[in-house]
């Protein structure tokens, strides 16, 4: 509502008059209306989000509804081929009432620069149409502005807003990417409006003023050269060959906002305050639980040039299926971050956390090399984690069947969910849905992917797996092998490394503990009030007496620094003090690692599905589980799955489909399920690509 008043001549002319009134005092200023109407809204919606967030938490899955929801068909894709990828009829509908916002508000924007345009031309000495400009121009980047009031939303990993309309960041990513592209059109349209204006009217010596009480340009170049260096670097063709550059290059975000600020003062930029400060504290949340380092307990290699590790993990940490984690290990990159999907369950494994790396880069055949040629007993691999994040609750348990569709490592999400699925079956608390895993993998050794499906023996302290509780089937496809080769049997051996560990090595565990979202809702007021407090003083002693609320006399970018600096310090002091009492609490409940011993390094064969069942060892007839996969398996040689036929002949009232791996892949699956015949199938997305 804010927003699409906010152009009109009834919000700034009568709106924002009463509540300036009300609201300049000597205490905040001038900017003291604009941070009650945009920021603190938002900032209050963050806390009551997470305090909404903390008693799901303890209510658990109860809340979970079975079958379907009245806004399922919205949920349905509608757009599949395109630049904009996989778009559903809710995302659709929410991206043309934004667009419509943009356009609504360069037409009132201009509607009323225009009416006076004439008496204010004759009174520059200016044409018309060079009035025009400039006031298009001004548009331009007012419209801008709210792009950029909702872009750190989506990158915000840790959002309780996002969570509680039901996004992650890493489903959020492509809204990011939306925005981004509709700012910097609009930025660098108003940059060149501004230019050819001050070129015609041979003005171009402003683009060098650096004004103290108005607006700075140069300010403003500078932020637009920021913005433009990390927009060329974010297209598709460049960031998926160089995905270095394009990371490094968006830490210019810093340059472009705090530029950007100086550009047009603190008290517009408190339009756009809401969303940065939020990701300012989940940066800086992520900063310090990046600087500690994990326990990585063991490690199974893969011949199939993958490779699984499992952490530690506080017993407190909770997670749901389908969520992500950071990794940096210093030995192959001191810098270099990378997501992966998270394979196990925290109700079937409490003490451990698992991601599966496929070597298919630069790092990732680094690190499986390095695990490869590795002395077990002897090695200590430092790493460090971020995260995990996912969903606030596991939606899927809704579904009477889940229906898996994965190509390659795409199928590291779904592990996770048979791994939770299969604990909460032999519970027997809650009814679980059938499953029904399709995979498809290039090579027969990559089968050997499916023995991660079972956690690394000795690694969770539950009881052994029963899998006759779970409904569970998987068909595997070979797209490029037509029949089993012996080296693929020779060479499909397992190997389990077991890493010493270190003392200064700490179990996986949340940044703000068990209790993260109330500390988070804590944090986000706290450091608001302590912002508020240190600005009020600032303005109250040294700001006002040079003054004296005219916005006339102080320099407005030395007041914009202040306001930066003291959002830096309220944010690091409250965050700090958060992180620091949680990791103290953790520290004191969770069992040291240093002194477990260390079993001896095992080499396995995977469930027999490369040599089709045909022999048994004494390790396969003693493994239960292992010998369920097998037989729950059904292996195609040569062939590509029929997706239509086998979604087809899916039973269920309330059937999710969940497709993850290539764009192709995930294409054909939501063109299915867009289908008028396809009414009980529920299409999820779930893509690394950005």
């Amino acid at each position: 509502m804010v927003w699409l008043m906010s152009s009109t001549n009834i919000f700034y002319l009568h709106w924002m008059p009463r509540v300036h009134a009300e609201t300049n005092f000597t205490f905040i200023g001038a900017q003291g209306q604009n941070t009650l109407i945009f920021t603190f809204p938002i900032i209050f919606i963050a806390v009551m989000a997470c305090l909404y967030l903390h008693l799901g938490k303890k209510l658990g899955d109860h809340g979970i509804s079975k079958g379907g929801s009245m806004f399922d068909r919205w949920k349905r894709p509608v757009l599949i081929k395109g630049a904009l990828g996989i778009v559903t009829w809710t995302e659709l509908t929410f991206l043309l009432m934004f667009i419509a916002l943009l356009c609504w508000s360069i037409y009132s924007y201009l509607h009323a620069m225009f009416a006076p345009i004439r008496q204010e031309a004759a009174a520059e000495g200016l044409k018309v149409w060079e009035v025009k400009l400039s006031s298009l121009g001004l548009t331009l980047g007012l419209v801008g502005n709210i792009c950029l009031a909702f872009i750190f939303f989506p990158v915000t990993r840790g959002s309780s807003v996002l969570q509680l309309v039901g996004l992650t960041s890493e489903s959020s990513i492509k809204y990011h990417m939306w925005l981004g592209h509709m700012a910097m059109t609009l930025f660098t349209l108003h940059g060149l409006c501004f230019i050819t204006f001050w070129t015609e009217t041979k003005q171009l010596s402003k683009m060098l003023k650096w004004d103290d009480l108005l607006v700075s340009n140069v300010a403003g170049e500078i932020a637009l050269t920021a913005g433009l260096v990390m927009w060329a670097t974010s297209f598709t063709c460049i960031r998926r060959k160089m995905f270095e550059l394009f990371f490094y290059t968006h830490y210019l975000y810093i340059v472009f906002v705090v530029f950007y600020v100086f550009h047009v003062g603190f008290s517009s930029a408190c339009t756009i305050l809401p969303g940065f400060y939020l990701f300012a504290i989940d940066r800086f949340l992520r900063l310090l639980q990046s600087q500690q380092k994990v326990c990585l307990v063991s490690a199974r290699v893969l011949p199939c040039r993958a490779v699984e590790l499992n952490f530690s993990k506080s017993p407190g940490l909770k997670y749901n299926p389908t969520s992500s984690m950071f990794i940096n290990i210093p030995s192959i990159s001191k810098l270099q971050w990378h997501p992966f999907s998270v394979t196990s369950s925290s109700k079937l494994e409490p003490d451990r956390i698992s991601v599966m790396i496929k070597g298919d880069g630069h790092w990732t055949n680094k690190l499986h090399q390095k695990l490869s040629s590795t002395s077990p007993r002897t090695t200590h691999l430092k790493a460090s984690i971020e995260g995990p994040y996912g969903p606030a609750s596991p939606d899927f348990m809704r579904h009477d069947t889940l229906v898996m569709v994965s190509g390659g490592s795409g199928i590291t999400p779904f592990i996770s969910i048979i791994r939770e699925i299969l604990s909460q079956s032999n519970t027997k608390t809650v009814k679980t849905p059938k499953l029904l895993l399709i995979c498809a993998f290039k090579h027969c050794v990559d089968l050997t992917i499916l023995d991660l499906i079972l956690p690394v023996p000795e690694s969770a302290n539950a009881a052994p797996l029963d899998f006759s509780c779970a409904e569970l089937r998987i068909e595997a496809f070979v797209t490029r092998d037509k029949e089993m080769k012996p080296e693929d049997e020779s060479s499909s051996q397992i190997q389990t490394l077991w890493f010493r560990q270190n003392g200064t090595d700490s179990p996986v565990a949340a940044a703000l503990g068990s209790n993260s979202w109330i500390w988070l809702g804590a944090i986000i007021s706290g450091s608001f009030v302590i912002y508020l407090v240190l600005i009020g003083l600032a303005t109250q002693y040294y700001i006002y007496p040079i003054d004296g609320n005219t916005n006339m006399r102080f320099s407005t970018p030395a007041k914009a620094a202040l306001n930066i600096l003291s959002i830096c310090v309220a944010v690091v002091v409250t965050a700090t003090v958060g992180f620091l009492w949680n990791n103290r609490r953790s520290s004191s409940q969770t069992t040291p690692v240093l002194n477990r011993a260390i079993p001896a390094p095992t080499t396995t064969s995977p469930a027999t599905l490369l040599s089709g069942g045909d022999s048994e060892s004494a390790e396969e007839v003693e493994s239960q589980p292992r010998n369920a996969i097998r037989q729950a398996t059904t292996v195609h040689l040569g062939k590509r799955p029929n997706m239509n036929r086998i979604l087809l002949e899916v039973e269920g009232e309330s059937v999710g489909v969940l497709a993850s791996g290539p764009k192709k892949m995930r294409q054909r699956v939501a063109n299915y399920c867009q289908s008028s015949i396809a009414d009980n199938l529920h299409f999820h997305s779930i893509s690394f690509a950005w």
